[in-house]
């Protein structure tokens, strides 16, 4: 994970006590970070970005895009120090987040040329009046230079500032060959209620609950990774560790990789790669394996599941399965109880405890 992603998933998961903290350790705007103030006073009959949050975000997306990535977080005051530059200074909520939002949201693709489509907001927190703040991940242009169309200019960033690039740094991005990005696809959801039969055991029945059949959730899913650009992508890759199982009895399979190279690791990972007559063309999809995840009410330990996809020349992309110990005891007996609607189940795992920057 690069360092700006890891700053936008850091204010998705803390929301505003992550900008409470930039603000008590007076953190620095730098090469990945940047910290703006909404344009104040905006009436009620103004129907677009206005003009200066506009040059602020088109400056964002060509620097950033144009250099490692960044993020923009919309409703902090910065103060000058000497020392270290710019810095978190007090909070200055955006008002009427949601309408900033969908400004941002509609603004971004005339913001630059070409256009940066990988660009996300997020509204980090919104109070009972509607007024927050906002997180703009920009992350590094696939196809570059960026020209923003505010001024026709170029920018790169350079230490805490988006700086008009100079001409050797314009040429040398003119001759970057474009990147394979690879997009990570969950398909195929499933999740079951099965007996522990001698048709379907996977472990040992306790003796003490020997007299009835053990009844176990069986979730299974495929990951797939798309190739979301328009270079051909080679050598394709999936690493998965599970550290914690939330209990002897728990188990992770991984099913039907037969177009891989597996890589010997440890008994709780699975490495594999392309061979290397693969090629992944633009716009397509490979599977990389089926994963079942068996999950019984014996639970001690949280579940800790994590993995990453990528490729030659690719960016990386994380993700991660987490279930606390109490969490997953509770999740495991509501779906053998089956009362209720089974979609809340695929929401609880899919949504909450599947986590990943995609």
């Amino acid at each position: 994970m690069s360092r700006a992603e890891d700053i936008f998933q850091k204010l998705i998961y803390f929301g505003e006590e992550a900008i409470d903290d930039y603000i008590i350790n007076r953190q620095a705007e730098e090469l990945f970070l940047d910290f703006k103030q909404a344009t104040p006073g905006i009436g009620k009959n103004v129907t677009s970005l206005p003009r200066d949050d506009r040059k602020n975000l088109a400056k964002c997306i060509s620097g950033f895009g144009n250099s490692e990535g960044g993020v923009i977080i919309w409703g902090v005051e910065c103060s000058r120090d000497y020392d270290i530059g710019d810095v978190a200074k007090a909070k200055v909520k955006v008002h009427n987040v949601h309408r900033f939002l969908s400004w941002l949201e509609n603004a971004i693709s005339g913001c630059t040329i070409p256009s940066h489509n990988k660009v996300r907001n997020h509204i980090i927190s919104i109070d009972e009046n509607g007024d927050g703040f906002i997180a703009t991940y920009i992350p590094k242009a696939e196809v570059s230079p960026l020209m923003s169309t505010v001024g026709n200019s170029i920018y790169i960033r350079s230490g805490s500032n988006n700086v008009p690039a100079p001409y050797s740094v314009i040429a040398g991005m003119f001759g970057r060959r474009p990147q394979p990005n690879i997009e990570l696809i969950i398909s195929d959801r499933k999740i079951e209620v099965l007996e522990n039969s001698a048709e379907n055991k996977v472990y040992n029945l306790d003796k003490k609950t020997s007299a009835k059949p053990e009844k176990y959730v069986k979730v299974s899913f495929s990951v797939h990774g798309q190739n979301d650009s328009s270079v051909i992508a080679r050598e394709l890759y999936l690493s998965c560790t599970t550290s914690h199982y939330g209990s002897e009895h728990n188990k992770v399979r991984f099913l039907n990789y037969n177009q891989m190279d597996s890589i010997h690791g440890m008994s709780n990972q699975l490495n594999l790669i392309t061979r290397p007559e693969l090629r992944l063309p633009p716009r397509s999809t490979f599977k990389f394996t089926n994963i079942e995840i068996i999950l019984t009410q014996y639970t001690d330990d949280d579940f800790l599941f994590d993995g990453i996809i990528g490729a030659d020349s690719a960016a990386p992309r994380d993700f991660r399965i987490y279930i606390n110990k109490n969490t997953l005891r509770s999740f495991v007996a509501r779906v053998i109880k089956g009362e209720e609607d089974e979609h809340l189940f695929y929401a609880d795992f899919f949504s909450d405890f599947l986590r990943s920057d995609f």
